[in-house]
């Protein structure tokens, strides 16, 4: 059974996306621009090893990616996660890599990231050692199946859920799978905070991002700017959340009466 390569063709394709002549690209990469030029064309059949490692890490792709993959097929967002680093087609799965514990009995830990953990936790994410230096806590009434974690709020962004509490979040693996409006601790780039918010996919690859306290202006993001996405599963807080407003119960009874005069 004949294999596709897809090496030549995808370092033309990425290199285009950057915006790279062959003479730039063969520079970056301390090469000559015909024997670039040979790659891309097909004409060097088995590239050395040390010269598919020098592609492999210009683009923050595995050689499975770059060779087995035709890359000029995938959509905008899976491109943009694997151009940021989050190579998720693995020997062509849908995988992203994440770092995990387990406890004495092979069981996932939940791990919880302090305030003070944040910043490091954006460069660690997918550190086994970083992730193990963690605290770590049994969670009761948690799902068997799925990963999860304790991530710190600040601010009343989502109200009435209160300031400083602790969410615990399950790991999304595919993001294009998330509901619209779907609570979520989202994990940005770049020293950007964590946010807790209201998640709606795009088809363009960016999400919008949405409060529950709607003193707060919704805004959109790049899915190249997010590291990890994990959807609300319950939080825990000192304080009783508020109360709710006449307006809400005004608000429910006219949905009920509603729904009474719909079903008659």
């Amino acid at each position: 059974m004949k294999t596709n390569i897809f090496f030549g063709s995808n370092v033309k394709f990425l290199r285009t996306r950057q915006k790279l002549t062959q003479e730039q690209l063969a520079q970056n990469l301390s090469m000559t621009r015909s024997k670039l030029n040979c790659i891309e064309t097909g004409q060097t059949k088995s590239p050395s090893i040390e010269d598919m490692l020098k592609f492999s890490a210009h683009f923050k792709m595995t050689l499975d990616t770059l060779v087995k993959i035709d890359l000029s097929k995938l959509g905008e967002l899976k491109l943009r996660e694997l151009e940021a680093g989050n190579d998720i087609y693995i020997k062509g799965g849908n995988l992203r890599v994440l770092a995990i514990t387990v406890n004495k009995d092979n069981h996932e830990n939940v791990e919880y990231v302090p305030v003070k953990a944040k910043a490091g936790y954006q460069s660690g994410y997918s550190d086994p050692e970083f992730i193990a230096s963690l605290p770590r806590y049994s969670v009761p009434n948690l799902p068997k199946q799925g990963t999860f974690r304790i991530f710190p709020t600040e601010g009343d962004s989502m109200l009435p859920v209160p300031e400083n509490s602790d969410i615990t979040g399950e790991y999304i693996e595919d993001w294009q799978s998330i509901k619209p409006k779907t609570p979520c601790i989202v994990i940005l780039k770049n020293n950007q905070d964590f946010v807790f918010k209201m998640v709606t996919f795009h088809k363009d690859g960016k999400f919008l991002l949405e409060s529950m306290n709607r003193v707060y202006d919704p805004y959109t993001v790049d899915a190249g700017d997010i590291l990890e996405i994990w959807k609300f599963h319950s939080f825990s807080s000192k304080e009783i959340p508020e109360t709710v407003s006449d307006l809400s119960v005004v608000l429910k009874e006219i949905r009920s009466l509603r729904s009474e005069i719909n079903n008659e």
